[in-house]
């Protein structure tokens, strides 16, 4: 049985599922599960990784750690860890978690594997698949000696387990020097949007530059809306001013992997495929028979989005009424 611990994330008060994701994967292989909280009035939060499997959770909360930094999360990651002697840990694969676990595992002189779509834990050894070469191929990751070892996760790779609200976890209470900081996060500004983030949702709904206006991802928003998904765009839209960069999906933007992906006009460049294709069904939409993401699409229809989009919003809704 190994020591496996996860970086809870969290926003606005409120847990990621991803890393309810990698707890129950922990737990489910039988480990010993532990979970590091970190933040500044989070006490709360620690209850509900119980439910998710976190056997123990190592809390530790300062006024630096209120609003994320890399520097101040990851000098307490590795103030808990030291201290505890972990076999593997893991977290998600978020912009969060891709920025401050190579900080972490520099520091811990330990190999990263970032970016994973899929994680064996069996037998206290960590396995585990991530994509190359913008999502062309897969390379299965294993770790040789007897060092901790250490990944992030993509969201939506692995599945929420179902809570169990009898559970309860040892609440370890740590400090870090968190004195000396380099850098201070004063605010942060956030965008409005009421709709889920591209990479936690389980059905995304993205458009591309065929859409030729702002205006247009309207019919994107009301597919999304019906379906409970999230928005979400190819560069090209960005770059034309159709959505914010948040929307991006794709190598330079979010990495996503829901259960449902509807691209609508977007041709399929490989710099975008790398960011969705191993989402679990895809639907593709494009009046171009021979355009790229019919490749690795489920479901294609070939035809013009401001036809058929509509069309399928009827229909999504029909299904959820009856």
């Amino acid at each position: 049985m190994a020591k496996i611990f996860v970086v809870a994330e969290h926003r606005d008060g409120r847990l990621k599922k991803s890393t309810f994701e990698l707890l129950g994967a922990s737990a489910a292989a039988g480990h010993e599960t532990h979970a590091i909280l970190l933040g500044e009035g989070v006490a709360e939060l620690a209850k509900e990784l119980a439910h998710y499997g976190a056997q123990k959770v190592h809390l530790v909360q300062d006024p630096a750690l209120k609003l994320y930094s890399a520097e101040a999360y990851a000098k307490a990651v590795v103030s808990v860890l030291k201290g505890a002697s972990p076999d593997i840990v893991l977290a998600s694969h978020t912009p969060t978690g891709r920025d401050f676990m190579p900080r972490v595992a520099a520091r811990m002189g330990a190999g990263l594997a970032s970016d994973c779509v899929q994680v064996s834990l069996d037998g206290g050894r960590l396995a585990a698949r991530r994509p190359v070469y913008a999502g062309k191929a897969i390379v299965e990751v294993e770790f040789i000696g007897s060092g901790v070892q250490m990944a992030t996760v993509r969201a939506n790779a692995l599945g929420v387990p179902k809570p169990d609200t009898s559970k309860t976890a040892e609440i370890l209470t740590a400090s870090a020097d968190l004195s000396g900081l380099k850098t201070k996060v004063l605010e942060v500004v956030k965008g409005a949007s009421g709709r889920p983030d591209v990479t936690e949702a389980s059905i995304v709904v993205s458009g591309g530059r065929s859409l030729k206006s702002a205006d247009n991802f309207k019919m994107i928003e009301d597919v999304a809306d019906v379906l409970g998904g999230a928005v979400g765009a190819s560069r090209a839209a960005v770059d034309a001013g159709y959505r914010p960069h948040r929307d991006q999906v794709g190598q330079t933007g979010k990495v996503v992997s829901p259960t449902l992906y509807i691209a609508c006009g977007i041709s399929g460049a490989i710099q975008h495929l790398a960011g969705m294709r191993t989402s679990k069904v895809i639907v593709a939409i494009n009046t171009d028979a021979e355009a790229p993401i019919f490749q690795v699409a489920d479901y294609g229809i070939v035809g013009d989005i401001f036809a058929i989009v509509p069309q399928l919003k009827e229909e999504f809704r029909k299904i959820k009424e009856h």
